[in-house]
């Protein structure tokens, strides 16, 4: 027999757990429920910029905006731009006073995480099947052959969503940019020429269609994504990281050796990414007892920098909509049009960073002040 949970989150990411989170604040429970066994079972990714107007938003009504300053990682909004020759082309400090400071997507999460309830997520719960039973009220079976029903389901259970397709038959679509994703590990000892081009905070170098994006990690390693066009197949099955990394090297002969050596020099473990988008604009028609936040809602490229911060405010305000008794569909007409901004903004950056003369497009872009 299936056990009754008033609201259920699917997904233990950012979003699910504002949810819940700000919900609680408010005097309402909420179950989440999460593939993954444990909190630790994997890294939770770089570190992400949070915006005043998004993502600090949702940490206020969240109670939690004082210990997410303790997080901040000094000196990370600090920004340097080099073309394929590894020439200095924009430097910005961090002088304390911008509105997106980064932190460390595990600590984030970690701190949301330590502000619910201990029996408030349930790990290794894999959802394999969704349904509405009636009258608003949804089951969930899970790959261990058990079940519940809630009367809210929240779809926050990222791009593949299974919650999705009861609302939406949209699916992610393959935008064309591939990510190969690796880490120098105690920059500043083991690897000081790439400490010293990445700088204290993040960096971009963009040229012939391709790039390195990277940020400075607050345990002082260096995150770097190995942007890249590529067909959908490419490097499709190989596993083994000295292969996935020569195959990227390959790419950027011709480049300063000190921007190869971030492909070259790279400790550990390699991850190969495809970027994937929903179409931008994606809505859907309200429908009683379940709806969606973040990447489930509005998978987005990264190129604007918006998904976190879109998810964790899809949490709150869907939290203070739920505990304010605000209908659904007012929730979703706000998320819609805010969500279509971010994610044209993304597409657009995108075509313009990986188009024709997309270094000196990115500088322009800067000039004029656009983040």
């Amino acid at each position: 027999m299936s056990e009754h949970y008033p609201i259920a989150v699917v997904g233990a990411g950012l979003g699910g757990l504002v949810v819940a989170r700000v919900l609680r604040v408010n005097g309402v429970e909420a179950a989440v429920f999460e593939v993954e066994a444990s909190a630790g079972v994997r890294g939770q990714g770089g570190m992400l910029d949070i915006h005043e107007e998004s993502g600090q938003v949702a940490l206020r009504a969240a109670g939690l905006y004082a210990e997410f300053r303790a997080l901040v990682h000094p000196g990370g909004e600090a920004l340097r731009v080099v073309d394929k020759w590894g020439r200095l082309r924009l430097a910005e400090e961090d002088d304390g006073t911008g509105g997106r400071p980064e932190v460390d997507r595990g600590q984030l999460r970690d701190l949301l995480l330590g502000s619910l309830a201990g029996d408030t997520v349930h790990w290794g719960r894999k959802v394999v099947a969704v349904k509405s039973i009636g009258d608003g009220v949804h089951e969930v079976g899970f790959a261990d052959g058990t079940s519940i029903t809630t009367d809210l389901l929240i779809g926050a259970d990222g791009a593949w969503s299974r919650v999705r397709p009861l609302l939406s038959g949209a699916v992610p679509a393959y935008t064309g940019i591939s990510f190969i994703e690796v880490d120098l590990l105690d920059a500043d000892e083991r690897h000081p020429g790439s400490a010293a081009l990445i700088g204290p905070g993040s960096f971009m170098c963009l040229g012939d269609g391709k790039g390195f994006l990277a940020h400075r990690e607050s345990d002082g390693s260096l995150h770097v994504y190995v942007a890249l066009p590529a067909t959908v197949d490419w490097l499709a099955g190989v596993t083994d990281p000295e292969v996935i990394k020569a195959a990227a090297l390959a790419r950027f002969d011709g480049w300063a050796d000190e921007l190869r050596a971030l492909i070259v020099e790279a400790d550990g473990g390699v991850a190969h990414r495809l970027i994937h988008a929903l179409p931008v604009g994606h809505r859907w028609a309200a429908k009683a007892g379940v709806t969606l936040v973040g990447d489930a809602a509005h998978l987005m490229s990264p190129f604007a920098g918006e998904g976190a911060n879109l998810a964790m405010l899809d949490g709150a305000e869907l939290a203070l909509a739920v505990a304010g008794g605000v209908a659904l569909a007012e929730y979703e007409r706000e998320l819609f049009a805010r969500s279509e901004v971010a994610a044209a903004e993304s597409a657009a950056n995108l075509e313009m960073m990986f188009g024709v003369d997309g270094l000196d497009r990115l500088l322009g872009m800067f000039a004029g002040g656009q983040p």
